[in-house]
């Protein structure tokens, strides 16, 4: 046993029921959130989450941890702003600890043109909360000594922005902490339990199909990470997702000493110290949309390329692993959560690259919308219908793998 293996946690199991109030589909990040924030916010308890695998098995244990609010639009920005504000206290809350810690990330521009991209986002992050400066290259080496501000000749550094306040921590360690929180108070968690169908009457959604056998509630929830069009047609929806591959990898350990997450739009690319001291290095999405989870060495000569061109110490370290999760896309490329046409079906989906930052936040009013009936104003501007009602909510410049 080591630091990176939670010890404390206690995950208290039950047998299925076949009624509950509240049913969530999906055991990764947003649905243990969404559970825990039911138990712990509007005492409701009587509540299942089905994982066809295991807790954060799926596309939550397969990311690379970065939690950031420097959107580019003034909804994302106020709502990633909150989900990391959420996750500082997160190990207090739940008396867990999740490795959080504050790094900052660093956007590097290479032209003209990204230089003002990076100084908007800047001004469009101070104006709605999150803290961001526009930097200079002086400053860029003064943040982070292991950037080649050339660019290997090629991609010449000429400013960024700075977002200090950016911060990692542990995948599976915040998925546990939530599952744990919401179980202890009396949440069901059933792994290894898939979701074969459901059930309904009429246009409403009253419970699911399982491996275990049906169950029935009066609200349904998809988190699911992944295959979300199989389970929305099952509802009769027809939703406008996409799903892309994407890829990462890390390196063996260097030494402790490479603080912020650095970052480069042009370049796409990010690059990160874990907590064992390995180079967490990923890029952009897969541009084919596809469900596999195999791991290509295209992606490793594209990407390690891009990555060495902006920190040269990379060429002394070796690949010590590599995989695969999958993004769901919606065509803004900003999340879905809320209602659909369907009484009795709501959903959290669309989180492309940028789940895993939301997780506290998007539990949090998910429960919300689903204890009160009412959609709150931190994710309304996110709901199903903006794409029928042309109010699309358009934010790629700030997904940086794509």
């Amino acid at each position: 046993m080591n630091e990176f293996q939670e010890r404390q946690v206690n995950f208290k199991w039950h047998e299925p029921k076949k009624n509950y109030d509240v049913i969530i589909i999906g055991g990764g990040g947003h649905g243990v959130s969404t559970a825990y924030y039911l138990a712990t916010r509007h005492n409701i308890t009587n509540v299942a989450v089905l994982e066809r695998k295991y807790i954060g098995g799926g596309n939550s244990g397969r990311n690379t941890t970065v939690i950031r609010a420097n959107y580019g639009i003034r909804e994302a920005v106020r709502f990633y702003q909150h989900s990391l504000e959420l996750y500082q206290t997160l190990e207090q809350e739940t008396d867990r600890w999740i490795m959080h810690k504050q790094k900052g990330i660093l956007w590097m521009a290479h032209s003209e043109t990204a230089v003002r991209q990076e100084k908007a986002r800047a001004a469009i992050n101070t104006a709605f909360g999150a803290k961001t400066e526009f930097v200079t290259p002086k400053q860029i080496q003064e943040i982070c000594p292991e950037v080649d501000l050339t660019g290997g000749g090629v991609w010449p550094v000429m400013g960024g922005s700075y977002h200090p306040e950016a911060a990692t921590a542990r995948h599976d360690r915040v998925n546990w902490a939530l599952a744990e929180g919401a179980m202890k108070r009396g949440v069901h968690v059933h792994q290894n339990t898939a979701v074969t169908n459901l059930i309904k009457s009429g246009n409403r959604v009253i419970g699911v199909e399982t491996t275990a056998g049906p169950m029935h509630a009066d609200i349904v929830m998809s988190a699911v990470g992944g295959h979300v069009t199989s389970l929305g047609k099952m509802a009769g929806l027809r939703l406008p997702i996409r799903t892309h591959p994407l890829q990462a990898f890390v390196t063996n350990h260097y030494e402790q000493k490479f603080h912020p997450i650095v970052a480069s739009t042009s370049l796409l690319t990010y690059v990160s110290q874990t907590a064992r001291g390995e180079m967490l290095i990923g890029a952009e999405i897969d541009r084919r949309p596809s469900y596999s989870y195999r791991s290509g060495y295209h992606f490793l000569q594209t990407c390690a390329h891009r990555a060495m061109t902006m920190l040269p110490f990379l060429r002394q370290l070796r690949v010590l692993r590599q995989w695969t999760g999958v993004c769901d896309m919606s065509p803004d490329y900003s999340p879905i959560m809320g209602k659909t046409p369907v009484d009795g079906f709501v959903i959290t989906t669309g989180w492309g690259t940028w789940g895993f930052k939301a997780i506290p936040a998007g539990g949090e009013q998910m429960a919300q919308l689903i204890a009160t009936g009412e959609t709150p104003e931190l994710i309304a501007p996110f709901s199903l219908d903006r794409f029928a009602k042309d109010r699309t909510k358009a934010d790629r410049g700030s997904a940086g793998t794509h």
